[in-house]
């Protein structure tokens, strides 16, 4: 196969990598493209003061776009929080589930509905957001609206949401023209592009005398235990042995062999820490930008590294490792695929009872999974924040980077292996045809 260096010697291939990186790129500058009547110097004097708070931590999965108040502010949230809606409506609503079980029809008209509640999000978090901004003050009295009122409420709503729309379709375009998953990537991309600027951040308090070097090696040596520990876990499988009966086909016999039913320990990837995280930060973040004593102490209890925080971020992420396994993972149509093609588990009667093990086994499975995200997230950013540096190295950002990164890799050697397969498949073509 010639490992990866060989990619620039596959046209298909190569031409979906640079269109990944052409499209994060212009989704990089729109992040630097402000909305109109907003001092940005007042705002990132309260962004500083804010660091390490619910701000920052929503700034990260906004890729930096929210620290500027850019076009593209309000990030890739609102679709996650639609798709969240519409895959928990898919269950309970009837017409829905028809769809979701359509194929390629459904899914596009799920796709079709998840649009429409991003644009609904973006607008009431955008007008959120405008109200919250007219109300802000810097250190010395300054508005960071020039002037306040509907006008303004109205552009930042509407300036909000076309850049979510736009986010939407760039995240749709990787997926289809470029390589990987485009939603991930763009959240991908928005952590990794401020890692420059957390290392700057990094050097100067070790500078200032604010951090010694002893706990800059230590953090340094607990990210690369946790990077290790995600890799080894991410590709870690629970193999359950699967034997196929021969048949015969015609002049042909068919089956005979022994090969085995992966589950992969999480088989949710980075979905359930992104839902968990837009499901706390979207009442959070409308409440914070709320000038009320109340709202004020909500948004301060949703603050990560809060208790409270903790706790419903641990709930929701064992919730969506189950919920999103129970809805890409069905035991019962895997059990029938094998009793169709002559598989079976040894000691178990095809059909129910092989549906019955596998689900039982998966349970198992993915609550292993979810433990492991729990603490990956958790813990991590709890030691960070113990020792007062940038928010974004906590073990949330870890997992999306290498989650993402390890999915990526495996698509572009899907892509190579293909090609290798092919290749194989035409020599022994043309060796044919000279007979």
């Amino acid at each position: 196969m010639g490992g990866f260096q060989n990619i620039g010697k596959i046209p298909e291939l190569k031409r979906r990598i640079l269109a990944s990186l052409v499209l994060l790129a212009v989704y990089r500058i729109g992040v630097h493209i402000p909305t109109p009547g907003i001092d940005g110097r007042v705002l990132a004097g309260i962004f500083e003061r804010a660091k390490g708070t619910l701000l920052g931590f929503f700034d990260m999965f906004a890729g930096g776009g929210l620290e500027r108040l850019s076009v593209f502010a309000l990030g890739i949230m609102p679709y996650i929080s639609a798709s969240i809606i519409l895959q928990l409506l898919t269950v309970v609503v009837p017409t829905l589930e028809r769809l979701s079980k359509e194929g390629e029809i459904g899914r596009r008209k799920i796709t079709q509905y998840t649009r429409y509640g991003t644009v609904i999000i973006s607008l009431i978090q955008g007008f959120g957001i405008s109200i919250g901004l007219e109300q802000m003050r810097g250190a010395a009295g300054e508005l960071v609206v020039y002037n306040p009122g509907w006008s303004f409420r109205l552009m930042t709503m509407i300036t909000l949401t076309a850049g979510t729309s736009f986010i939407m379709w760039l995240g749709e375009q990787i997926t289809e023209k470029g390589i990987g998953n485009g939603i991930s990537l763009i959240i991908f991309a928005g952590i990794v592009a401020r890692m420059p600027n957390a290392i700057a951040g990094t050097a100067s308090l070790v500078n200032t005398g604010e951090m010694n070097w002893f706990v800059v090696i230590l953090l340094t040596a607990m990210m690369l235990v946790v990077v290790g520990f995600i890799i080894f876990m991410e590709t870690s499988q629970r193999r359950i042995p699967v034997q196929y009966a021969k048949r015969v086909v015609g002049r042909k016999i068919f089956g005979g062999q022994s090969t085995h039913l992966p589950l992969k320990i999480n088989t949710a990837g980075v979905i359930p820490p992104i839902f968990a995280s837009s499901i706390i930060m979207f009442p959070a973040t409308i409440a914070n930008f709320i000038n009320h004593p109340w709202m004020k102490r909500f948004a301060e209890l949703l603050t990560p590294g809060t208790i409270l925080h903790e706790v419903l971020y641990i709930g929701f992420i064992i919730f969506f490792c189950f919920f999103y396994t129970a809805i890409v993972f069905n035991p019962d149509n895997v059990a029938e695929n094998m009793k169709k093609y002559g598989g079976y588990i040894p000691g178990l009667r095809p059909g129910k009872k092989t549906a019955e093990y596998i689900e039982r086994v998966l349970s198992r499975v993915t609550f292993v999974g979810a433990l492991y995200i729990s603490f990956v997230c958790v813990l991590p950013t709890l030691l960070v924040k113990k020792f007062n540096v940038p928010f974004y190295f906590g073990g949330t950002a870890l997992l999306i980077v290498v989650g993402v990164a390890l999915d990526t890799i495996q698509q572009i050697e899907s892509h190579l292996i293909l090609r290798h397969y092919d290749g194989i498949v035409r020599k022994t073509s043309r060796m044919k045809g000279r007979r």
